[in-house]
């Protein structure tokens, strides 16, 4: 026989092909969902990008209903910058992905209700959903993991785990709120 798929039985007749075009699609998405957090934790942290700085997000987070604006805004900020950089990157990504959810988590909690932008919250669910699918499929063959040993495979249980630390602190922190 001239053609014999074995994807059900062992590995795939064009595994380079079919996994070059998933690291390259996951590389892409890390590199987007990456500098846009760090984009939004810098803008909290530095007043980068034309953001508040540390003491506008204080502010707002207390606004918020949260007690600790400052110290919060911190967490907010360094989540964002560090969980960005570690997507981009693709360093340490199953926990780089939590510290993104965990913020989207908290921002989906504070700003819920229309959908659809301007004050909707679409972009936000994309981010958390985003981070959330690559915590789950890991950072693909173009990432620093690749080359570290313990991360060099992905496994799902990591990102799982990831996904669950995410939500659990993400609802701690809603849950402290006034």
């Amino acid at each position: 026989m001239a053609f014999r798929s074995r994807s059900l039985f062992g590995e795939s007749p064009y595994p380079s092909s079919s996994q070059t075009g998933v690291s390259l699609g996951l590389l892409l998405l890390r590199l987007m969902v990456g500098i846009i957090m760090m984009g939004h934790g810098t803008q909290k942290l530095f007043g980068w990008f034309d953001g508040p700085g540390l003491d506008g997000t204080a502010k707002f987070f207390t606004l918020s209903g949260y007690p600790a604006g400052k110290a919060m805004a911190v967490v907010a900020a360094l989540s964002e910058t560090l969980g960005g950089a570690g997507l981009f990157l693709g360093l340490l990504t199953p926990l780089a992905a939590a510290a993104v959810l965990g913020t989207m988590i908290n921002a989906l909690g504070v700003t819920w209700g229309a959908f659809f932008l301007p004050k909707g919250v679409e972009f936000t669910l994309l981010l958390a959903v985003s981070a959330t699918a690559l915590a789950l499929t890991g950072p693909g063959e173009y990432a620093v993991d690749h080359f570290l040993p313990g991360l060099r495979t992905h496994r799902l249980v990591y990102g799982v785990a990831a996904i669950a630390l995410a939500v659990v602190l993400g609802a701690v922190f809603l849950l402290i709120r006034d």
